[in-house]
């Protein structure tokens, strides 16, 4: 299941937090900030879609995440690249590394980390 762009930025300062209250949620955003009642409104959206979970704390509630970010994020990626460059990671790597703006420095980093993973094979 996906995420809308406003729910993405709320998981991400939830994921960033780890836990979090609505308050804390609005404190983490630049300004101007939301609503307390938009980002009520998001994190129940969340939760029906299985995202977070909370804990009941006095009045307010304590909100987790249920999904990691690298899973989430693993799954679009994969999504892309079978959507995008028919389901070819070298595809995808080539668009990338020629259409980003990488220095030498992050693509030799690049590099790196893909001889790290031909080792490991």
């Amino acid at each position: 299941m996906k995420l809308s762009k406003a729910e993405e930025e709320v998981m991400n300062h939830l994921w960033r937090l780890k836990k979090a209250r609505t308050k804390d949620l609005i404190a983490a955003y630049d300004h101007p900030k939301p609503a307390a009642t938009t980002i009520a409104t998001l994190l129940k959206r969340m939760q029906d879609k299985k995202f977070v979970t909370y804990t009941q704390i006095g009045r307010s509630r304590e909100y987790v995440p249920m999904v990691k970010k690298k899973d989430y994020f693993s799954k679009h990626v994969n999504a892309l690249i079978k959507n995008f460059f028919n389901d070819s990671a070298s595809q995808f790597a080539s668009f990338f590394t020629q259409e980003t703006d990488l220095s030498k420095e992050e693509l030799e980093q690049l590099k790196a980390i893909i001889d790290s993973e031909i080792k490991k094979k």
